[in-house]
């Protein structure tokens, strides 16, 4: 089943529930639906967690798991995927999106010559920032829609899946 899978991989509630920032959350992290593994809570974890991660934002953390509270998905599901973008992962994936932003303002691509100062990345920062964010907030989107679809039908084939097994089995023994 999906959720002995996912289970594994998830830390201990009470440790979260614990934690100093996210105890400052009080009686919202009390609601157990944030807990839950269940083919609804986990597929809006995708849709927060994945839509979080393509955001060019600093605490990208803390964004999913406030949304994840407001839509009520799976908290720990949704803070976890804000990972998909880390040191290694951000440069490729915020290119595509600053590409994909260039592209729908009608921008050409500039190509960028690292320089180490603050008026260089101040330079930089205000010429690719609206490219940036409108490529990351369409990705976020698109990629969101498209892993909670996919959480939603996978999961209903795996659950469809180990019924049928069952069924093939109990017709054997009977």
């Amino acid at each position: 089943m999906p959720r002995r899978i996912i289970k594994r991989y998830l830390p201990d509630e009470a440790k979260i529930k614990e934690h100093p920032h996210l105890s400052k959350l009080g009686s919202l992290l009390h609601d157990p639906n944030l807990w839950h593994l269940n083919r609804s809570s986990v597929s809006l974890a995708f849709l927060v967690g994945v839509f979080c991660a393509f955001l060019p934002i600093p605490m990208q953390m803390l964004v999913a798991a406030l949304l994840a509270i407001w839509v009520r998905s799976n908290l720990p599901v949704s803070v976890g995927l804000v990972w998909i973008t880390n040191p290694l992962t951000m440069p490729p994936i915020f290119y595509f999106t600053y590409k994909v932003g260039a592209l729908l303002l009608d921008r050409p691509v500039r190509e960028i010559h690292i320089e180490l100062s603050l008026a260089w990345l101040t330079q930089e920062v205000s010429q690719v920032w609206w490219p940036l964010l409108l490529g990351s907030v369409v990705c976020g989107v698109i990629f969101a829609v498209l892993s909670y679809l996919a959480v939603r039908y996978l999961w209903v084939w795996h659950v469809g899946r180990s019924w049928r097994r069952r069924q093939k089995d109990r017709s054997r023994r009977g």
